[in-house]
């Protein structure tokens, strides 16, 4: 079923878990999401970044992701990850997303706020929630390799994030504590002392960005720590191109059909990993 983020993650703070939400940028990945979370009957966010559009339009995949959330057996929530412009933010509105993240985390405070706002704004007239960011992730969606660097200036502010926070009235923060997009070189060292600080200030659910590849560990001390979204994407991915290159070295493949379920499957294993982390499944989450 189609719900909204802020619907999704008050079942999170209800109990105590992180909501999954991966990048969904062809159908073969929203296939191994929302089948893996209907197999262990978990919630679910299923996104779209801004900087996916030049290998799958918004048009495109859009329509695709949110008759599959319509369909689902458990509920999920159609979220547009990583929004660049209002005019980006607008059009998955429009299309029926019920979650947008606007990210001005580059720019100024105060053009980061003026942005929100209008993002607020745009989302109440279609009923959706809002997530955004202040602080500077390691890396872009797209890639990357590094934690960021543990700097005051890139990390997100406890006391600026409150002042966000009320100013622009969103649903969910992206505080960045350590985390970055794309693949680590080395263990990144995550600052729980920043993020239990920002939990205590604000009172709305906080989101790790650049989930995937953190140590089990580290998702548990964060989700005891406050957060409630975990974005989740590259070894997701990674795990994709792992699962074909086995068949291609196993087989003399000739469809791409069966290069397709191949990627698939071993997507799925790595998903249903990530969830039971997240989730905590032994719980009765639902």
């Amino acid at each position: 079923m189609l719900v909204t983020l802020k619907e999704i993650l008050e079942l999170a703070d209800k109990h105590n878990y992180a909501v999954g939400a991966f990048n969904t940028p062809n159908l073969e990945s929203i296939i191994a999401v929302i089948e893996t979370a209907e197999k262990l009957n978990v919630p679910v966010i299923i996104s779209h970044a801004q900087l996916h559009e030049n290998i799958m339009p918004l048009d495109y995949i859009g329509p695709v992701m949110l008759q599959f959330a319509k369909n689902a057996k458990i509920p999920v929530c159609v979220h547009l990850d990583h929004g660049e412009t209002l005019e980006y933010v607008e059009k998955a509105l429009e299309l029926g997303f019920t979650s947008i993240m606007y990210d001005g985390s580059l720019l100024s405070y105060e053009e980061n706020v003026k942005n929100t706002v209008e993002a607020v704004k745009l989302a109440k007239k279609h009923g959706a929630s809002v997530e955004a960011e202040i602080g500077v992730l390691g890396s872009r969606e797209s890639g990357g390799s590094e934690p960021a660097p543990s700097m005051d200036s890139v990390y997100t502010d406890p006391d600026l994030a409150d002042k966000f926070v009320k100013e622009t009235g969103i649903d969910a923060l992206a505080a960045i504590f350590g985390t970055a997009h794309g693949f680590y070189k080395a263990k990144p060292k995550l600052d729980f002392d920043r993020i239990e600080k920002i939990r205590n200030l604000v009172n709305i659910p906080l989101v790790m960005h650049g989930g995937s590849g953190v140590s089990p560990e580290d998702y548990i001390t964060s989700i005891d720590k406050g957060i409630r979204k975990i974005n989740y994407y590259s070894y997701m991915a990674r795990a994709g191109v792992q699962g074909v290159e086995k068949l291609l070295g196993d087989t003399q493949e000739n469809f791409f059909h069966n290069v397709s379920v191949a990627a698939t499957y071993a997507m799925k294993v790595d998903i249903e990993k990530a969830m039971k982390i997240f989730y905590n499944t032994s719980a009765d989450i639902s």
